[in-house]
């Protein structure tokens, strides 16, 4: 039996809910970012009016009050979104069991087999979404989790697309294959300076070639522009499992020095360790992402001797996978740092330098720190090194205040 995929998404979800609740504004270009005296400050998302001058995802907010000087920025409301996430949830609940969120304004379903067909339940979806909760979806309806991806974006918004085995080359194949699902900005980059520009090109390509240039990803790319996507749906009660743990942030200022870079980098080290021994987790690979002011960027990991929780062990990670892999072309705009590879049976061994001695100190010193920021908040306890230089870096709270690394497609 063919599949019936659909993948909905909350049109300019955030600054939708905002509008809906701030009737004042809901006429005027409209951003949900953070503080424009900072650099963290970005747009995450904005409403249709804004797009219109051309504001981008991402962008700086000193730099979108130049191209709009009456955009209206609300700090994001993280607890309304996630209330607004679940009732749309609620609603999809109603038409299937295996639903699989991708963020919290987007979701994939699978309802194969229901009486009623894709596009029904589609349309009827868009309509109770709309009539329920006062915001717009568009979605797509397909065959596969990528190509009802690619049908939700394809118009917008309010919109429905339909991508079947009958149509997808007139509709999937003529679009730049930078559209496609992980086909990020360098890959898209590194495709065109071999010619291949649109999805179709993509599908049409040996992939003994697409082998040789991206390994495994190439089957990927190949499978995915060709719509072989066989991955499947989960039920909306499995739980995955963590496969890391992370943070990243833009930060306020460009980084200059390998002192900028150690300053954000403690910080997030700190988030990342926290969060892991909260959830009872060690591992063994340290892995960090840099982008410049350029906006170029790459990722690096290291393998660990032994599986780690400790902040200072992922930082001093962190750190030499930085200094031996970036050389100051350009100054850095924002870090990310993660933990993965995580081993739950390792035991420490004891040795005559004092090694696991020094490293259960450690372990009491960071849980007695979590211990006091639970009970006084996140800024109760701060180490000297944070607030005797570059405090205008370390003063955050990466978890509450940043970005968290989701579950991957693949995990």
């Amino acid at each position: 039996m063919e599949r019936t995929i659909l993948h909905v998404d909350c049109n300019k979800f955030y600054a939708s809910v905002e509008c809906l609740y701030r009737p004042e504004i809901r006429n005027k270009p409209v951003a949900v970012g953070g503080s424009p005296e900072s650099r963290h400050g970005i747009i995450l998302t904005k409403n249709e009016i804004a797009s219109k001058y051309g504001l981008t995802v991402g962008e700086p907010l000193w730099k979108a009050y130049q191209k709009c000087p009456e955009l209206i920025v609300v700090p994001p409301n993280y607890p309304l979104y996630l209330r607004f996430s679940k009732l749309c949830r609620k609603v999809y609940e109603d038409y299937s069991e295996y639903i699989e969120p991708f963020g919290l304004d987007e979701s994939w379903l699978d309802v194969t087999g229901n009486q009623q067909s894709g596009m029904e339940i589609a349309e009827e979806i868009r309509g109770r979404i709309k009539y329920e909760l006062g915001i717009t979806v568009s979605i797509g309806v397909s065959f596969n989790k990528i190509f009802a991806k690619l049908g939700s974006d394809y118009k917008k918004p309010d919109a429905i697309t339909r991508i079947g085995p009958d149509n997808y080359k007139e509709i999937a194949w003529p679009l730049p294959c930078g559209d496609l699902l992980f086909a990020g900005r360098s890959t898209a980059n590194k495709l065109n300076s071999y010619g291949i520009y649109t999805i179709g090109d993509l599908a049409q390509t040996d992939i003994k070639f697409l082998r040789s240039v991206f390994g495994k990803n190439g089957d990927t790319l190949f499978r995915f522009a060709n719509g072989l996507d066989d991955m499947p749906v989960k039920h909306k009660d499995e739980i995955r499992d963590v496969k890391s743990v992370g943070n990243s942030t833009t930060t306020p200022r460009d980084l200059v020095n390998d002192s900028d870079v150690g300053a954000v980098l403690r910080v997030l080290s700190e988030s990342v360790a926290e969060r892991m021994r909260e959830k009872g987790l060690k591992g063994r690979t340290v892995t960090i992402s840099v982008r410049d002011t350029r906006l170029n960027s790459f990722t690096r990991q290291k393998k660990l001797p032994f599986p780690t929780n400790l902040s200072t062990e992922i930082l001093a990670a962190g750190m030499e996978l930085f200094k031996s892999n970036y050389t100051w072309d350009n100054n850095i705009r924002s870090l990310g740092i993660s933990v993965s590879e995580f081993d739950f049976e390792y035991c420490e061994q004891f040795d005559l330098e004092g090694t696991a001695e020094h490293r259960e100190k450690l372990q009491k010193i960071e849980n007695t720190i979590d211990i006091l920021r639970r009970r006084f908040g996140h800024y109760c306890i701060q180490r000297a090194s944070q607030l005797s230089a570059a405090t205008d870096l370390s003063d955050f709270n990466p978890r509450e205040e940043h970005t968290i690394h989701p579950i991957g497609y693949f995990a």
